[in-house]
C-alpha cells in the first residue's frame, strides 16, 4: 500500500504547487512519475538534489520513479530561469554524462532490485533523435497555439528581459519538446506525473496539455519550491562555484563544510529537505538546537547525513578529521592521512612558499631558513629565533626547537610541510 507522498512533501517544505487531484491520484495504488535532469555536466550539483530527493520519497512511498536525462533538451537549452542560451552538447559527451549521473543517482534510487517500483533511467534523446522536424511540427506542434506558448512565465520573462539577443526559436520550442517527453512516457510507461522545480510549472503543464489533446488521458503536475538561503545568496554556490556531488570537483571535506556552515534558519529548513530523518527525529533535533544553538546540533547532523548519502561514512570520518586539523588537537599523523586535494582545501588561502626538494636532502632545511630566510613566513631571522626560543613554532603540528631540520620524512603527500606559529598562524611549504 502506497503511503501519502504529498503529505510527506508538505511537512518537509518540499511542495510548492500540485495540480488538483494529484494527491488522490497517488493514493490510488502505485503510480509512475519522472523528474528531468540536465546532462550538461558529468556530475550533479546540490541544486539537483531536491528533485532527486523527491524521486526517492516517491519510491519510498511505494511508487515507481523515472529519472529522465535530457539528452535531446540538453542540445537545445531551457529558457526557464536563465538569461542566456546554454552551450549545446554532442552525443558522445551526453552519453558520458548520462553514465556518470546514473552512478550518482543510484546512491539515492534503487535501480537494480526486482521490486515492481524499481527506478528506471531514460534519455529523451533516444526517442527524439529519429523524429524529423516535419513530423514533429505536424504531429505535436499543431496541437498548441503560439498564444498558449507565449503565455508561459518562462517565455514572458525571457522576452521582456533586457538581454539583447532575445529568445531563439530553438529555445521557444523547448516547452514543446519537454511536453512531448511527458506524452511519450505517459504512452510508453504509463507515467502520469511530472515533478520539478517551481520554475518548471509552465513546461510541465504543457506536457499535461499534450496528454489531454493527443493522448486522450490525464497527466498531473507537482512542483517543489526553489531553494533559497536566508541571507539572499544563492543556494549551492560558493566563491569557487557550484557544490558538486563528484568528489573530484568538490572534495568531501568542502562538501561537508558547506552544510556545516549553514545558518540556523537554513539548517532547520534543509534538514527536512536533504535528509530522510523522520518528523519526530527532526523535531527533537530542533528542540536540542534551540536549547544550545552554539553546539550546532542541526548543522552537524545535516552535514553528517548528507555527506554519508552522497559519499560514504568513511569520507564523512575523513572530513570530520580534516575539519579538526584547524580547530582541534590534531597530530602529525592526522595531517599525513589527508590526501592532496583535501590538504589544499583545508589550507585554502594560507600563505605558501615553494622550495626545491633538493633543499631537504642531506642534513635538511634548518628552521631559520624555513621560517624566514627562504620563505618569508616571518619577517626576519631574529624574529624566527625569538619565536623558536618561546616554543611557539610547530612543524606538522609538532613543536620544534631551533636545531630541528626539515627533511623529506616530514613531507605530507610527498609535497607539503605545514609550519605554524602559535595557534592560528599557518604557512605551507610546497616542495617541488
Amino acid at each position: 500500500m502506497a503511503s501519502n507522498f504529498v503529505e510527506e512533501l508538505k511537512w518537509r517544505g518540499m511542495l510548492h504547487d500540485a495540480m488538483p487531484g494529484t494527491e488522490e491520484h497517488l493514493l490510488n495504488g502505485m503510480q509512475s512519475a519522472y523528474v528531468g535532469i540536465d546532462p550538461t555536466a558529468d556530475s550533479l550539483h546540490i541544486g539537483h538534489l531536491v528533485g532527486v530527493m523527491m524521486l526517492r520519497h516517491f519510491q519510498l512511498a511505494g511508487h515507481k520513479p523515472y529519472a529522465l536525462i535530457g539528452g535531446a533538451t540538453g542540445m537545445i537549452g531551457d529558457p526557464s530561469g536563465k538569461s542566456a542560451e546554454r552551450n549545446l552538447l554532442d552525443e558522445a559527451t551526453l552519453r558520458h554524462n548520462q553514465d556518470a549521473l546514473k552512478e550518482q543517482l543510484s546512491r539515492f534510487l534503487d535501480f537494480s532490485s526486482e521490486a515492481e517500483n524499481a527506478a528506471i533511467l531514460v534519455n529523451n534523446y533516444d526517442w527524439m533523435k529519429d523524429f524529423s522536424f516535419l513530423e514533429f511540427i505536424r504531429d505535436v506542434g499543431k496541437h498548441l497555439t503560439v498564444n498558449y506558448m507565449m503565455a508561459k512565465d518562462s517565455v514572458k520573462k525571457r522576452l521582456s528581459s533586457e538581454a539583447k539577443e532575445g529568445m531563439s526559436f530553438t529555445e521557444f520550442t523547448y516547452q514543446l519538446v519537454q511536453g512531448y517527453d511527458f506524452l511519450h512516457l505517459y504512452k510508453e510507461h504509463n507515467c502520469t506525473l511530472q515533478m520539478g522545480g517551481s520554475d518548471q510549472w509552465g513546461n510541465i503543464t504543457t506536457g499535461t496539455e499534450l496528454i489531454r489533446r493527443i493522448g486522450g488521458g490525464k497527466g498531473y503536475a507537482l512542483t517543489c519550491p526553489l531553494i533559497t538561503k536566508a541571507d539572499g545568496t544563492k543556494f549551492g554556490k560558493t566563491e569557487s562555484g557550484n557544490i558538486w556531488l563528484d568528489a573530484e570537483r568538490t572534495s568531501p571535506y568542502k562538501f561537508y563544510q558547506y552544510w556545516l556552515n549553514t545558518s540556523d534558519i537554513d539548517a532547520e529548513k534543509y534538514i527536512k529537505i536533504f535528509t530522510f530523518l523522520s518528523k519526530k527525529e527532526i523535531e527533537t533535533l530542533v528542540a536540542k538546537h534551540t536549547e544550545a544553538p552554539h553546539q550546532r546540533a542541526l548543522q552537524k547532523r545535516l552535514a553528517e547525513e548528507i555527506t554519508i548519502a552522497v559519499h560514504s561514512k568513511e569520507e564523512l570520518d575523513n572530513a570530520i578529521a580534516a575539519s579538526a586539523i584547524l580547530f582541534g588537537k590534531s597530530t602529525s599523523d592526522d595531517l599525513k592521512k589527508l590526501n592532496k586535494k583535501t590538504f589544499l582545501d583545508v589550507f585554502d588561502g594560507v600563505p605558501q612558499a615553494e622550495i626545491s626538494k633538493s633543499v631537504l636532502e642531506g642534513e635538511g632545511l634548518d628552521m631559520i631558513g624555513a621560517l624566514a630566510a627562504q620563505t618569508g613566513f616571518l619577517s626576519s631571522n631574529g624574529e624566527a629565533r625569538r619565536e623558536l626560543k618561546q616554543n611557539s613554532i610547530s612543524v606538522n603540528r609538532e613543536k620544534v626547537k631551533e636545531e630541528y631540520k626539515i627533511t623529506a620524512s616530514d613531507l605530507i603527500n610527498d609535497k607539503f610541510v605545514l609550519l605554524q606559529r602559535g595557534k592560528k598562524n599557518y604557512f605551507v611549504l610546497v616542495v617541488n
